[in-house]
């Protein structure tokens, strides 16, 4: 079973608030949850999840699915440690589809079968198209990390293929949102090798993957592993990060030690045990990486430099670390996008 652990909303409030609005969330609605909010588990006034799922409710009452979506999607932040974060997930895919007929792109939701070396899964997952889609472009697998979900993304992932003209895949890393946990590097590998082939059927056969945060990492393995024809790694962990000892900021422990499986606030000595399965160091000392962009911002306090810095010189390679900017340059996001933009259009059509 999930576990809660020691969290202060104000702190978590700090650090994802320019994240919230950026998303499309009225910053005057913000403010008022941040006011409310006084505790980080309770379901009654003042906890957290009751204060996002209030403001989502308004939102219903108002007919506003995308935004009542994205509130019920903070509700269920950062872990489904209870019933009511659940019930917040199982409210925002019901927002999230009864906003489909407002999307700027097709939607579709599939259940992809995958089997891995502990048994099958069915992960669901969902194809956005841009406008006159036909099928004749490449298809570019997406996703979050541990706590930011695909329907979280959604507003992003609508721009890339409005942008680019791909079809996008989005889908859940393993132990987050509605893919089954725990999380497991083998078997993230293996759901994104299930996930390219359907995808090779879907478009022209070509196949990028998108990995943000936690995402990056199972990106930075598609590419180093060339499953897929090409991949963007976005403030994704590699090596440096699951070094021994290694602790994280902003209750990022708790998160990750849920999606790892755990059903009590691990000790750092149980996190350890944990990592050296996620370290991709076998991986980079190969020689069989397709085009692969990586970046990060400078700051982060979640993911070292080197984990993005390991990766210049290699063969095919594009590397930025932003200066001035933490985890995934949030703060910087239009030049991230203006970067991965510019890569993309080099990238999607080029024979492997």
């Amino acid at each position: 079973m999930p576990y809660q652990w020691k969290l202060a909303p104000e702190d978590l409030f700090a650090e994802r608030y320019r994240q919230m609005v950026s998303s499309g969330l009225p910053a005057e609605d913000v403010d008022t949850v941040r006011s409310a909010v006084a505790d980080m588990w309770l379901d009654q006034p003042g906890g957290w999840v009751y204060e996002w799922s209030r403001l989502a409710a308004g939102y219903v009452r108002h007919h506003r699915h995308q935004l009542a979506a994205l509130a019920y999607g903070w509700a269920k932040f950062p872990a489904l440690t209870d019933d009511a974060r659940r019930m917040a997930l199982e409210r925002q895919l019901e927002q999230y589809m009864l906003a489909v007929p407002g999307f700027k792109v097709g939607f579709e939701r599939r259940m992809v079968q995958v089997l891995g070396e502990h048994g099958g899964t069915v992960v669901p997952v969902h194809l956005l198209t841009p406008p006159g889609w036909s099928g004749d472009a490449p298809i570019l697998l997406a996703s979050g990390g541990v706590d930011t979900w695909k329907m979280d993304f959604h507003g992003l992932f609508e721009e890339v293929a409005l942008r680019t003209g791909m079809g996008v895949l989005t889908f859940d890393i393993p132990g987050t949102g509605e893919c089954a946990g725990p999380m497991d590097s083998e078997d993230g590998a293996d759901i994104v090798r299930a996930l390219a082939a359907d995808a090779r059927a879907l478009g022209n056969g070509r196949v990028l993957h998108l990995g943000i945060s936690m995402g990056g990492h199972f990106s930075a393995c598609s590419g180093l592993a060339g499953d897929v024809d090409a991949a963007v790694v976005i403030g994704g962990p590699v090596e440096a990060a699951f070094a021994r000892g290694r602790t994280f900021a902003h209750g990022m422990d708790g998160i990750v030690g849920n999606a790892l499986g755990f059903d009590h606030e691990p000790t750092h000595a149980e996190l350890a045990q944990s990592w050296p399965s996620f370290a991709l160091r076998p991986l980079l000392d190969l020689d069989v990486n397709v085009p692969m962009l990586v970046m990060n911002g400078a700051e982060d306090v979640h993911v070292p430099q080197h984990d993005t810095l390991v990766f210049e010189g290699r063969r095919d390679t594009e590397v930025h670390l932003l200066p001035d900017t933490g985890h995934c340059a949030v703060s910087k996001l239009p030049q991230v996008l203006q970067l991965m933009f510019e890569w993309m259009e080099r990238h999607k059509a080029n024979p492997r």
